[in-house]
C-alpha cells in the first residue's frame, strides 16, 4: 500500500487511523535531501512496518522514487514545504530509492535503501 501526501491533513489522519486500526506499527522517517544524497539513506524496518517519509530539501527540487512501490513524488525545494509519503513494508527485501529529478552532475549517485527484515 502507497499512499501520497502532501500537507493534506483529513487524508493523513484518515490512512493513520487504518494503519493503527490494523495493527501495524508506523515508523516516521525524517529525512533530508540535498546535493547529492539523502540523509538518512538506509533505513531498516520490519516486516509489517508503515514508513512514513517526511522530506525537506536543503537546496533544490529533488525527485524521490522507489520504483518497487510505484512512489515518484517531487521534493520541494528549500522553504516550500515537504514531501510525505508511506510505503508499508508487506515482504523482506530490500527496496532501493534515488532521485528522480536531475540535480547536478552527482544526481545519478543519490540513492538509498529500505531494509524489509
Amino acid at each position: 500500500m502507497v499512499v501520497l501526501m502532501r500537507r493534506v491533513i483529513g487524508v493523513g489522519c484518515w490512512v493513520l487511523g487504518l494503519a493503527l486500526a490494523a495493527g501495524a506499527p508506523v515508523k516516521v522517517v525524517h529525512m533530508t535531501a540535498e546535493r547529492f544524497t539523502f540523509t538518512p539513506s538506509q533505513i531498516r524496518v520490519t516486516v509489517g512496518t508503515v514508513v512514513e517519509f517526511r522530506i525537506e530539501s536543503e537546496d533544490t527540487n529533488h525527485g524521490f522514487r522507489m520504483a518497487a512501490a510505484g512512489i515518484n513524488a517531487v521534493i520541494p525545494k528549500r522553504g516550500k514545504g515537504d514531501l510525505r509519503v508511506r510505503f508499508t513494508a508487506e515482504k523482506p527485501g530490500r527496496y532501493e530509492f534515488e532521485c528522480s529529478k536531475p540535480c547536478g552532475a552527482g544526481h545519478n549517485m543519490m540513492r538509498g535503501v529500505v531494509i524489509v527484515e
